[in-house]
C-alpha cells in the first residue's frame, strides 16, 4: 500500500475516481477500501465531540438520540469495511500517523472537496457541516454537487465482483448492534453478495434513497437517514412531504437545540496551538487522558483484524465510554481568553 494513500490529506480517492472501472487493480480496491475505512473513522471524532458537548445525558431526547444512533450506524460501517478489506487478503492500518484523522481540515482522499471538517460544540453550524459531509449523490429537492462518499462507495461495489474470487473469509469480526438497526450488525464478508449488501447499507443510512428521506434500516421507527437528519437540526424543521407530487421540504415543526457545552472550534495541534488558550496542568492532563484512551482504541481496533485478533472488537466499546466521560471533565473547563466557551476534546493520536 503507497504512502499516498495512506496519506490522510492526500486526494487518493479522487484519484481512484479517475480511474475506469476496468482498470482497477487487486491493489486498488485494497487502497479503496484502506481509504474507505479513514472516510467511516473520520466521520465520528466531530459527530461524538458535539453529541459529548450535550448537558442533558438522556439518550432518549431527539437530537442526542439522533446523533448518537448515527454514531451507531458510523461504528457499524467502519467494521463491515475492515471485514470487507481483511476478507480479500488486505490490512487494516489505523495507528500510522498518516492515517489518522486531522482536524481542522478535508475529509481523506478529498471527497467532497472544499469541506473543512472541525470539531466543536454542536450548533446550528456544525449540524449544517455534518449535513455536507453526508451530501447524498442525488438529493431529494435540490442538486448536488462534488465527489460524494456515496458516488465512491458505487464505485466499489461495481468494481468488487471483478475480485470476488479473492474472497476468503479471513480476520473477519462480528458483532451484533442490531438494536440500532436493523443491519447494523458487523457481519463477515464470505460472499459478493455480503459486500454488496454492505455497501447498500452503508450508502443508504447515510444518503436515504431517490425517493424517500427515509433511514431504510433504522433502530427506532421513522428514523431519517444521515443527511436528512442533520440537515433538520441545522436547518431547526423538521423534513416533510409537501404538496402532492412527493416532494419534501424543511418546514414541519420546529427543531430546538438542547443545552450543551460551548466547546471552541479546537485547534490545528490541539490547544497548545492557540495562543492565550494553552491549557495549564491540569486541562494538559485531560486533554492527554483522553488522547491516550482514543489512541488505544485504535490500537486495539487495528489488532481485532490483525492475525492477533479474536474476532471481536475487543475493548473499544468501554474505551469510547471512558473517552466520553473524559471529554465531559474537558468541556467543563472554560477557556482563558473567552470565558462564553470551553476546551474540548483533541482527538490526537499518541504513537
Amino acid at each position: 500500500m503507497t504512502t499516498g494513500i495512506l496519506d490522510y490529506q492526500s486526494d487518493a480517492i479522487v484519484q481512484l475516481m479517475n480511474v475506469a472501472e476496468e482498470d482497477w487493480t487487486e491493489q486498488e480496491l485494497k487502497d479503496a477500501l484502506q481509504r474507505a475505512i479513514m472516510l467511516e473513522l473520520s466521520t465520528i471524532p466531530p459527530y461524538a465531540t458535539a453529541l459529548w458537548s450535550i448537558t442533558d445525558p438522556d439518550n432518549n431526547k431527539p437530537v442526542r438520540h439522533t446523533i448518537r444512533e448515527i454514531i451507531f450506524d458510523e461504528m457499524s460501517h467502519f467494521g463491515l469495511v475492515c471485514n470487507m478489506l481483511t476478507t480479500i487478503g488486505g490490512r487494516v492500518v489505523l495507528t500510522d500517523p498518516a492515517t489518522v484523522p486531522k482536524y481542522p481540515g478535508q475529509l481523506p482522499g478529498g471527497v467532497n472537496p472544499g469541506l473543512e471538517v472541525y470539531l466543536s460544540g454542536l450548533s446550528r453550524e456544525s449540524a449544517a457541516l455534518f449535513a455536507a459531509i453526508e451530501k447524498p449523490e442525488h438529493p431529494l429537492g435540490f442538486a448536488a454537487d462534488g465527489n460524494t462518499i456515496g458516488a465512491f462507495y458505487q464505485r466499489i461495489a461495481n468494481v468488487f465482483p471483478r475480485f470476488a474470487g479473492l474472497i476468503n473469509g479471513q480476520r473477519q469480526v462480528e458483532a451484533t448492534l442490531t438494536s440500532h438497526g436493523a443491519g447494523n450488525d458487523i457481519v463477515k464478508m464470505n460472499h459478493i453478495d455480503d459486500v454488496l449488501a454492505a455497501i447498500h447499507i452503508i450508502q443508504t443510512q447515510g444518503e436515504g434513497t431517490d425517493a424517500s428521506p427515509d433511514n431504510p434500516f433504522p433502530g427506532a421507527p421513522d428514523e431519517l437517514a444521515h443527511y436528512y437528519a442533520f440537515k433538520e437540526i441545522a436547518v431547526g424543521k423538521k423534513f416533510v412531504p409537501v404538496g402532492q407530487d412527493g416532494g419534501f421540504d424543511f418546514v414541519g415543526p420546529d427543531i430546538p437545540l438542547p443545552d450543551t457545552s460551548s466547546i471552541a472550534r479546537i485547534p490545528g495541534g490541539g490547544w497548545i496551538n492557540s495562543p492565550g488558550n494553552e491549557p495549564d496542568a491540569n486541562t494538559a492532563g485531560l486533554l492527554h487522558d483522553f488522547n491516550q484512551l482514543y489512541s488505544q482504541m485504535l490500537h486495539d481496533l487495528e489488532t481485532a483484524w490483525s492475525d492477533a485478533g479474536d474476532g471481536t472488537v475487543g475493548s473499544a466499546p468501554t474505551l469510547m465510554g471512558k473517552m466520553r466521560k473524559a471529554a465531559q471533565k474537558i468541556n467543563a473547563v472554560e477557556l482563558p481568553l473567552d470565558h462564553r466557551f470551553t476546551y474540548g476534546p483533541e482527538w490526537l493520536f499518541l504513537p
